[in-house]
């Protein structure tokens, strides 16, 4: 059975890509530091599998620890997730943002290399779009200068990836660039679990939908758009969970020395208000919102082209924004139990 390191394993989609590996015949090896994660995700793939996860504690960084676990494991393949992802604290602090984003892709493919392990699917963003010129947004869309040192370390460590492949180094490479990952597995055993205040839009939803939020800003209504709000491209976790899945089959047969980028998301936009409004349907709940005033720094309108990784990879979303929510409902009224 093939074995494939998790970096960031314990988090939101790693955790779940760790499931749909399991379930694609492969043996994932998690490593992760817990500082944006919870163990209790450890708990609940146990439920869902049926077995533990073979799991190490600590940073990508850490080059012993890194070893060991090569050396532990006869690995096939890595997918790189294990990153600091906030935006407005990238901006606080951008040298954390650096050192570990970066730091760690270099630690990961050093070892890589000094172990023979060939294949790598790396956790990219649609933030290196920032706001593009055109939609929907293609692969070949230009990058633009990034709005984030977070955003910036995308950039980087893609552009690092490529260096490695042009120097002719042995190894296969996918980026993969998500769009806006929500959704939790239908066990709602595990999901995403964010520190303190959620960042994103839907966590924000469904803690406002049971009351550990008093109510939710929608960040403008008079954009360009048609109910004037932002829109996004959101995505179930499965549905991204098997794209990288489906990377590390692809690669398998690859050229000795590879590298290819897919977009993830499902091809289609929807507003603030389209989300909040696909909410009450599946939650049967008013969500108490207001409109508040504009965002700093927010992207208007982004959806992915997802063409190419339908052709190439044979991937396609299976899950609908509503499906999403409700997994996203019915994990929020799970943890409400606990």
């Amino acid at each position: 059975m093939d074995k494939i390191l998790i970096t960031g394993g314990a988090g939101y989609i790693g955790s779940h890509t760790a499931v749909a590996l399991v379930n694609a015949g492969y043996q994932p090896i998690i490593i992760d530091d817990f500082s944006n994660s919870n163990k209790s995700a450890l708990n609940g793939l146990q439920q869902i599998l049926g077995t533990d996860l073979p799991c190490y504690e600590g940073d990508c960084n850490d080059k012993k620890l890194m070893q060991q676990i090569f050396s532990d494991h006869e690995l096939t393949g890595v997918i790189h997730f294990a990153a600091n992802k906030a935006v407005g604290e990238s901006t606080a602090f951008p040298l954390k943002y650096y050192k570990n984003n970066v730091g760690s892709l270099v630690v990961l493919l050093e070892t890589m290399e000094e172990f023979g392990v060939k294949d790598l699917v790396f956790s990219s963003s649609c933030t290196v779009y920032g706001q593009p010129d055109e939609l929907p947004v293609k692969e070949t869309t230009p990058r633009k200068v990034a709005e984030s040192p977070y955003g910036n370390t995308k950039k980087i460590c893609e552009d690092i990836l490529i260096d490695v492949v042009k120097s002719g180094a042995s190894i296969r490479i996918i980026s993969l660039r998500y769009f806006n990952p929500i959704g939790a597995h239908e066990s709602s055993l595990i999901g995403e679990l964010p520190l303190g205040v959620p960042a994103n839009l839907v966590p924000f939803v469904t803690q406002t939908g049971i009351g550990l939020r008093e109510k939710l800003t929608v960040h403008g209504n008079d954009y360009d758009t048609p109910d004037g709000t932002c829109i996004r491209d959101y995505i179930h976790v499965m549905d991204l969970a098997d794209a990288h899945v489906k990377s590390i089959d692809y690669l398998q047969d690859k050229p000795e020395t590879y590298y290819d980028l897919f977009n993830v998301g499902t091809g289609n936009g929807n507003t603030v208000l389209e989300v909040i409004q696909a909410f009450e349907k599946v939650s049967g709940k008013p969500l108490n919102y207001h409109i508040g005033p504009r965002r700093p720094g927010d992207v208007v309108k982004v959806w992915a082209d997802t063409q190419k990784i339908e052709e190439k990879l044979g991937w396609k979303p299976n899950y609908s924004l509503e499906d999403a929510l409700r997994d996203s409902w019915n994990w929020q009224l799970a943890l409400a139990e606990k």
